[in-house]
């Protein structure tokens, strides 16, 4: 019986123990994104891309192959602010 709960004891340390790594290394300061951003995919990316840490770019990379997986705050993050390009079309009629 014992054994069975130091095992997942165990695993939770060494999850904890890499996150704080990370939390205090120069990379996790290399962040790009608000606060809001990273706090709204920081579980997505713990569920989905955890093994891309610290990699920003694999990070990314791992959320848009993931988009349909993604949490609805952080599916908004990754697609980014709607398509404005058209309101930014030169108006043809003034010359």
């Amino acid at each position: 019986m014992r054994r069975k709960i130091l095992i997942p004891n165990l695993l939770v340390v060494c999850i904890a123990g890499v996150l704080i790594t990370f939390a205090h290394s120069p990379a996790a300061f290399a962040h790009s994104g608000t606060a809001e951003e990273q706090s709204a995919c920081t579980p997505d990316v713990l569920s989905l891309c955890f093994w891309d840490i610290p990699s920003e770019d694999r990070i990314v990379a791992c959320l848009n192959r993931n988009i349909k997986k993604l949490s609805p705050a952080c599916r908004k993050v990754i697609d980014g602010p709607p398509d404005t390009a058209a309101d930014k079309k030169p108006d043809k009629t003034k010359r």
